[in-house]
């Protein structure tokens, strides 16, 4: 069975940096893509960044385009996200989800309505000014 779990979150103050991980097991093969979402108290969850493992192709929401990176390790099976120059708007769960078939373009940027194969359990952001 797939299975995803996050690590790397805590609190930050406003310019800091941080790194999620994502480490998948279960996975046999790499044709598959993790994403990376966030949700607010009271806000909607965004996905902010998307990798396709296969190919490394990477994709990024317009409000952390520049500041985060998404970037894979195909030897451990996971998937990191390093956040910078973090914001306290940048504040919020932290989710990495994998989808064996829906692309990237799906995830970021779009108002499709998709949801990942897995689900990670989540690692929380705080970011103070």
């Amino acid at each position: 069975e797939v299975q995803l779990v996050e690590s790397g979150g805590g609190l930050v103050q406003a310019g800091g940096s941080l790194r999620l991980s994502c480490a998948a097991s279960g996975v046999t093969f790499d044709d598959y893509q993790i994403q990376w979402f966030r949700q607010a108290p009271g806000k909607e969850r965004e996905g902010v960044a998307c990798i396709s493992v296969n190919d490394d192709d990477t994709y990024y929401a317009d409000s952390v385009k520049g500041r985060f990176t998404i970037a894979s390790d195909k030897a451990k099976n996971t998937v990191d996200l390093y956040l910078n120059d973090l914001k306290p708007e940048d504040t919020a769960v932290y989710y990495c989800g994998l989808d064996f078939s829906v692309v990237c373009e799906s995830y970021i940027n779009s108002s499709y309505d998709v949801e990942p194969d897995y689900w990670g359990q989540g690692t929380q952001v705080t970011v103070s000014l």
